[in-house]
């Protein structure tokens, strides 16, 4: 988003929907939140993504606000210095990396009188050099946890050398524990701590090619493991630098301009001549998202 967004907008925000998958998204430099989900929305999945640098002087990852289901798996929460994230309702928050938080905290427990129902399983929380509040705060008696298995590494030296946190109002604030896991439909394959910070060290976000700021995040930032990191206002300025150059490539032939190149509109069938990008195909996907998932 950048300081040129609107002021107090989000970089990304759901208010209503349902059946939605986010999978290998990089979004940050919101000016509000930079990934938020709160109202009528049910049956989410944030995977493999990376939520980074929210611009101060707010600096957030986001709320997850909603009865009706969000799961987030495999993902990075960087430099915001505050709700990485700040879940309220049923959430289920799986094999993440939450790097650099500020003093607003890591993830948050509610901090609210609605209730809310979780599954908290198998994360890494890394102080950074921003870092001066607990991985959880703010939880009370009406946010019902299931945890197991959450590493922290607080100490910034550059080696991992943390623990994994016992289940106490300590660790995880004044929550309300629970002894059997929320039956979520969760991951099929639960990684360890130190394999999912493994996995998402090489494969967060739009990692198909990545970009001059995930590189930074992650080959400079995450991988110095504590020494270095900041919560910034402005990206275009040093070490960020904006968002870089993007590398051109030769654009396909699209006689329709529907967005499908005419080669692979003849390979499948579809006609390279009429606009159909929007037609559902055979498998009840439309031709356009059949295109985008063959590049993947």
């Amino acid at each position: 988003m950048g300081t040129t967004g609107d002021s107090g907008k989000d970089a990304i925000t759901i208010a209503n929907g349902e059946n939605m998958i986010f999978d290998h998204v990089s979004v940050s430099w919101g000016r509000d939140e930079t990934f938020s989900i709160n109202g009528d929305v049910s049956n989410v999945t944030l995977s493999d993504s990376i939520i980074a640098q929210g611009l101060q002087t707010h600096s957030c990852g986001g709320l997850i606000q909603t009865s009706g289901g969000v799961s987030i798996i495999r993902s990075l929460y960087i430099d915001n210095n505050t709700r990485n994230p700040k879940v309220k309702g049923v959430n289920e928050f799986v094999n993440n990396v939450v790097y650099n938080w500020g003093a607003g905290g890591g993830y948050i427990a509610g901090d609210s009188d609605g209730q809310s129902y979780a599954n908290i399983l198998n994360n890494v929380f890394i102080s950074g050099p921003s870092t001066s509040a607990h991985p959880f705060t703010r939880g009370n008696s009406n946010f019902h946890t299931y945890v197991s298995n959450n590493y922290y590494d607080p100490d910034q030296d550059g080696t991992l050398n943390g623990w994994i946190l016992a289940e106490t109002i300590d660790n995880y604030s004044d929550v309300d524990f629970q002894v059997t896991k929320y039956n979520y439909p969760t991951v099929g394959s639960l990684l360890s701590p130190l394999d999912a910070l493994e996995r998402v060290i090489a494969s967060a976000g739009a990692s198909k090619s990545r970009d001059h700021v995930d590189l930074y995040l992650i080959n400079t930032e995450l991988s110095s493991l504590g020494k270095i990191g900041a919560t910034i206002s402005d990206p275009t300025m040093s070490p960020i630098n904006g968002p870089g150059p993007i590398i051109g490539g030769t654009v396909p032939l699209d006689s329709d301009q529907d967005g499908i190149p005419d080669d692979y509109e003849r390979a499948h069938g579809t006609n390279p001549l009429v606009n159909d990008s929007a037609s559902i195909a055979s498998n009840g996907y439309a031709n356009i998202e059949n295109y985008i998932n063959s590049l993947v």
